[in-house]
């Protein structure tokens, strides 16, 4: 599913990196914890988070994490987005719940596991 695609499912704005959303993604993950995140998800995958921190910019870089949706309508400041920026990762924002989001990508095609 490309990232254009995703935006779409989730009636998503898009806050940076509006030229990679031609970039396709294979899995996603949702989870408001960190540590979770490191432990479970997949490389070149979506993150769907309520957290708004630059902790979960760092995170997303350790994992390769391609995308960090932010949830519940929640709006990531000024520096959350410039470091996105800079590390190359887009990041949106949607009001829709974890679980609604979570779920219309999940009927997209979207699951957590990938393809491979």
């Amino acid at each position: 599913m490309l990232f254009n695609k995703v935006a779409e499912i989730l009636e998503a704005q898009v806050l940076s990196c509006h030229d990679k959303l031609d970039r396709e993604v294979d899995n996603a993950c949702s989870s408001d914890m960190m540590s979770d995140v490191l432990a479970f998800a997949k490389d070149n995958c979506l993150l769907l988070t309520g957290l708004i921190n630059q902790q979960v910019i760092r995170t997303a870089e350790m994992k390769d994490i391609l995308c960090v949706c932010f949830v519940r309508d929640k709006r990531p400041d000024d520096a959350i987005l410039e470091l996105a920026q800079e590390k190359g990762i887009i990041v949106m924002r949607t009001a829709l719940l974890m679980y609604e989001a979570s779920g219309r990508l999940f009927v997209g095609g979207l699951t957590g596991r990938g393809h491979k």
